[in-house]
């Protein structure tokens, strides 16, 4: 059995693993790293199974940039699950656990850059859709936004600009 929890004081070693491992090198683990070090982390989940970390996801606050206005919103990512545990519903659990927490304190915005298959099983959908664009060069269909809040993004057109620590990776 698979349960889920926010992360506490003993995870960063078995958390910076589970990324390691799941992305095969240490730029994602290192990101998160970074952002626990800068108090930039906004929700950070893990899975647990049989008492070991098998899996991770980060929440990171972001903006909204347009035109001398800024909005809030959070960027999801990194989510790693060990790799002989991968597509057993455990990236579900904690992509579902992660945004109910999200929901449930009041953000309104979830932006992830991430596989454009994956994604939008869970209700992400391009955020051109919505004039947003992305600071970095990257593809329209693995640029995506989810509204926990119905009419978040209305009037929101701009660039989403992460934190300093994702021009690292």
């Amino acid at each position: 059995m698979v349960t889920v929890r926010h992360e506490g004081p003993g995870d960063p070693a078995s958390i910076y693993s589970v990324n390691v491992r799941a992305f095969g090198q240490p730029a994602e683990a290192e990101l998160v790293g970074a952002l626990r070090e800068r108090g930039q982390i906004t929700l950070s989940l893990v899975a647990v199974q049989e008492g070991r970390i098998v899996g991770h996801i980060l929440f990171s606050p972001v903006t909204i940039e347009s035109d001398n206005v800024t909005y809030p919103a959070v960027g999801l990512g990194p989510m790693a699950v060990l790799p002989e545990l991968q597509r057993q519903g455990i990236g579900s659990l904690l992509m579902k656990a992660g945004l109910a927490e999200c929901r449930k304190v009041g953000h309104e915005r979830v932006i992830v850059l991430g596989h454009a298959e994956y994604y939008p099983r869970f209700g992400f959908i391009p955020a051109s859709q919505y004039e947003m664009r992305c600071e970095y060069d990257v593809p329209d269909e693995i640029f995506m936004v989810l509204e926990l809040r119905k009419g978040a993004f209305q009037g929101k057109a701009g660039t989403v600009k992460y934190q300093p620590e994702l021009n690292e990776v």
